[in-house]
């Protein structure tokens, strides 16, 4: 490739850093932040050798090595700490760093040629490849960077056998499945004529890697070396902490990056290698309404969180069979679960399982209502109000259709949760126990999404704050337990003000005043929405 291809790269690494200044460092610091808390957590529950193997013999279930990956470093006298927090932590990490990665590849590579910005930076003098190469430069120092003081934040706690080479290993292995999955983002833009579609493709690929990777670390180990999740996990961190696994991992990010630029040089702006499906000659009745245009253009996401709540619940309701093992055994469980007189240890479980699942379906119902923000932004929201569609109604079609998302992710979580359940356990409980201990968040589900909307109608640009406030809640409720937070605490978001059913009674004056209450903002940010200029 010629030189000039590649002009004006750095100018645009410049840009790229400066339009990431904020986001970059969030993702970062949360980063270590989440893994130094849980590396601290671990340390003070677990501080004999005895304890420790107790755990390790918990992670040779069958359930929790599809989850979490299979287990090293048994057969050690002195079980490391470094283990535990590795088998816990690594995977779930690797996957949200790939995810991180993956937003910004697309953000910055097909988003922008679909907004029409790189077209206006290319008449500028910068090379062909100088904004894909720009990208990539920058998260593979992004990725580097979280590496090393990953590893450096880890040593400095002083933990027993979370030694500096180990920790290295650990935030290299993170660096690696950043990278990774980049250059796999970095492909499926080019392959891809739409952003849209060059986030599905990636996120698939993200999927199909976990689904392997669990298949074949039960069935075959064979099968297992082709997701590079298996690769990241080969580490063995804070163990035998090989480097193999993730040079092998770092040449195929590079292997795939440079097929991205290739791809990039022969193909045309705006197109991609996969043609998009032509459309039907007529439209539907279903698209004459504003909801059914929403619905239209959200039914493949619907689907796809549907599916994915759906073996969530699946996956959480396998491991009830042996839940009288596991909270034997772990002393965690004892800490997060305390136990209560006349009801079941799995009618105990539940509740501190459909909190953390409600907080994950809230993400799609997010997701649905500020798709409006997208649209806006897109200007085409503009010419959807230009005719004969008001304001009001079309952020009631949105409306409608997140509340129904939100009502459809709890069903099927807990249709997967009880079903796979009563499979496991000897003792069944009545399916309307899960469905009551899913339903009863909806309430703190319709409170997020008035936020939302008041945000959207006051002040879009801030709308990235629900999310914020979304990742406090889980923060909270996942880590609650364990660090024995303060009621006030609890309080902060609204996750905190629901029943633990089936242990505790519905609480219905706090859900009336949640509807309420979201009712009330909903109606804030719609007059908001109906002053405030369309684009500002």
């Amino acid at each position: 490739m010629n030189r000039h291809l590649f002009e004006g790269t750095g100018t645009l690494i410049r840009f790229v850093l400066r339009r990431d200044r904020l986001r970059l460092p969030i993702w970062l610091a949360s980063f270590i932040a989440i893994s130094v808390i849980v590396a601290l957590a671990f340390a003070g529950l677990y501080q004999t050798n005895a304890e420790r193997l107790t755990i390790a013999e918990t992670m040779q279930n069958p359930a929790v090595i599809a989850m979490l990956g299979p287990g090293y470093g048994y057969g050690l006298e002195n079980y490391p700490i470094g283990a535990i927090t590795a088998h816990e932590m690594l995977l779930m990490t690797a996957i949200v760093v790939g995810l991180m990665n993956i937003l910004l590849v697309i953000r910055h590579t097909r988003t922008d040629e679909e907004d029409g910005r790189i077209e206006m930076v290319r008449s500028l003098p910068v090379g062909r490849l100088s904004n894909l190469l720009s990208v990539l430069i920058v998260l593979t120092g992004a990725n580097m960077l979280l590496a090393l003081l990953l590893g450096v934040s880890l040593t400095i706690l002083g933990i027993e056998g979370m030694g500096l080479v180990g920790s290295l290993v650990y935030g290299s292995a993170l660096g690696a499945s950043g990278l990774i999955f980049a250059g796999v983002a970095a492909v499926c833009a080019q392959l891809s004529s739409n952003a849209r579609t060059a986030l599905g493709l990636s996120f698939t690929v993200l999927l199909m890697a976990y689904i392997i990777r669990a298949i074949g670390d039960l069935k075959s180990e064979t099968l297992s070396w082709f997701s590079p999740l298996n690769w990241v996990l080969r580490t063995e961190v804070y163990v035998n902490n090989y480097w193999w696994p993730i040079l092998l991992t770092v040449s195929a990010a590079l292997l795939l990056m440079g097929l991205a630029l290739y791809l990039n040089s022969i193909r045309d702006l705006g197109s991609g290698f996969i043609a998009s499906r032509s459309g039907k000659g007529e439209a539907s009745k279903a698209l004459l309404s504003s909801f059914g245009l929403v619905f239209r253009l959200q039914r493949a996401g619907l689907i796809v969180w549907g599916m994915g709540l759906l073996a969530v619940g699946v996956i959480y309701g396998s491991l009830f069979g042996e839940l009288e093992t596991y909270f034997n055994q772990i002393d965690l469980m004892q800490q997060m679960i305390i136990l209560v007189e006349g009801f079941s240890l799995t009618e105990q479980f539940i509740p501190l399982l459909m909190s953390i699942i409600a907080i994950l379906s809230t993400i799609p119902v997010l997701t649905s209502i500020l798709k409006m923000k997208t649209e806006e932004k897109n200007d085409r929201l503009e010419h959807i109000i230009s005719r004969a569609v008001s304001r009001n109604r079309l952020m009631g079609s949105y409306l409608a259709m997140s509340i129904l998302t939100g009502f459809i992710m709890l069903t099927l979580s807990s249709i997967g949760l009880g079903v796979m359940g009563n499979i496991v356990m000897e003792e069944n409980l009545s399916l309307g126990i899960y469905y009551g201990s899913a339903m009863i968040y909806f309430p703190a589900i319709l409170m997020m999404i008035g936020i939302a909307v008041i945000l959207f109608g006051w002040i879009p640009k801030w709308t990235g704050l629900v999310w914020l406030y979304l990742a406090l809640a889980f923060f909270i409720v996942y880590m609650g337990s364990l660090f024995q937070f303060a009621d006030w605490v609890e309080k902060l978001t609204p996750y905190g003000y629901i029943a633990k059913f089936p242990i505790e009674n519905m609480d219905y004056p706090s859900a009336a005043i949640m509807v309420l209450l979201a009712a009330f903002l909903i109606v804030i940010g719609m007059i908001g929405f109906n002053r405030r200029d369309i684009g500002r």
